[in-house]
């Protein structure tokens, strides 16, 4: 019985095949555009969450002032004692890291690029997940004397040497030289877009007496030992801060302290409501392919009335009829869902390989798709296919 209905429907279709991919059309942008953002929204969330990873586990950031923005008050800047007192007195930290940056030119041969020049300690490397691929790391003579010697990026290498292994050679950053002894494993884009790659990364004495002038430190890293609670650690840190600093009591602190776990967090769950608020956006199409379904099994029965009252004088019962439509209703509804499931995931494969996101395609989604396609069917579908049993079989015979 119900092999020989959707025969029926499929033939009816058929018989009206573009009126009937018209109708889906709805259906197909819309589940296309559903899986499309959905699937696109997973790959972001994942990508910032690998990209917080990498920047490294149970890190702290510190950093002088109260907030980001317009307004915001600068605070002093650090000093390299405050990293020994950190060091010494908080034992949950595992590395301290004091970084100093500066923008500057770095040029080889012909070649030039604009950069960034990093000056910390070797600690840097280890807090941040930094893999040295070629070369070395300082030694601890070149970081005590500020030796000029560097560690490198991958986007420094490729501009500069192209293809050429650069450790050993020589850069010139401003009025002086330095020597290349170690190129860093790539890690891509960061998830604020910054290519972490673009940088030159020197000894702090190295910076403080070649470029920045000063013992200034613009901000610290702080790398706390596994295991160790991330919060002890924030208040112990903030608390002998306040004190090297002279904070009273009653005072606001003049840093910030951040948690790349709370930055991952609140990066994931601002990807998730985007994520979520484009595929309600586009499922607004399936609302619109839902009426054109229902439009046109309207225009499909008053079409075929005369075949309903046939079907009903013949013995047909309305049952037999209400299911005749809306089984044809779900099967364009299905159809318009297989569609466009293809082209969601062919484009979210495109869009992710453009924009260097990983595609990640749930099995959720795609039972949400053929779930709510489903739910459309019999939704937009009912109405038509009541309004087909309830005709009279002699009023439907006599019309043309």
């Amino acid at each position: 019985m119900l092999w020989n209905t959707l025969q029926l429907a499929l033939r009816s279709i058929r018989r009206n095949l573009m009126r009937s991919f018209l109708t889906i059309l709805g259906i197909v942008i819309g589940v296309a555009a559903v899986i499309t953002m959905v699937t696109l929204g997973n790959g972001a969330t994942k990508s910032v969450s690998d990209q917080i990873s990498s920047m490294g586990s149970n890190l702290l950031m510190v950093m002088p002032g109260q907030r980001f923005g317009p307004g915001a008050e600068a605070g002093a800047p650090f000093k390299s004692a405050d990293i020994e007192a950190i060091r010494n007195q908080i034992t949950s930290v595992r590395l301290a890291a004091p970084i100093v940056s500066k923008s500057a030119t770095a040029v080889y041969q012909a070649n030039n690029w604009s950069t960034v020049v990093t000056g910390t300690s070797n600690d840097y490397f280890q807090a941040g997940n930094w893999e040295i691929a070629a070369g070395r790391s300082f030694t601890e003579a070149e970081e005590k004397s500020g030796k000029a010697v560097c560690v490198v990026g991958d986007t420094i290498r490729e501009k500069l040497f192209g293809r050429q292994n650069p450790v050993g050679s020589e850069i010139r950053i401003k009025q002086f030289a330095c020597e290349v002894i170690g190129l860093l494993k790539a890690k891509g884009q960061s998830s604020m877009g910054s290519d972490q790659d673009d940088i030159v990364v020197m000894p702090l004495r190295t910076v403080q007496r070649r470029l920045s002038g000063s013992q200034d430190i613009n901000r610290l890293t702080i790398s706390v030992k596994e295991g160790a609670s991330i919060d002890a650690a924030k208040e112990q840190l903030s608390l002998l801060l306040r004190e090297r600093r002279n904070i009273a009591e009653n005072e606001d602190d003049d840093f910030r302290v951040m948690d790349t776990r709370q930055i991952a967090e609140t990066l994931t769950s601002t990807t998730k409501i985007l994520t979520m608020l484009l595929a309600a956006v586009a499922a607004v199409s399936l609302l619109v392919g839902g009426i054109g379904i229902m439009n046109i099994m309207l225009v499909s029965v008053t079409e075929r009335t005369r075949e309903i009252g046939i079907r009903m004088a013949i013995g047909a019962r309305r049952r037999d009829v209400l299911w005749q439509f809306l089984i044809e209703a779900l099967t364009l509804s299905l159809i318009g869902c297989g569609i466009g499931l293809l082209l969601g995931v062919g484009g979210a494969m495109l869009v992710g390989s453009l924009a260097g996101l990983p595609v990640s395609i749930t099995p959720a989604s795609v039972l949400l798709a053929v779930g709510v396609s489903f739910l459309i069917g019999v939704f937009f579908g009912f109405y038509p296919a009541r309004r087909a049993a309830g005709l009279d079989p002699i009023e439907a015979l006599r019309s043309q």
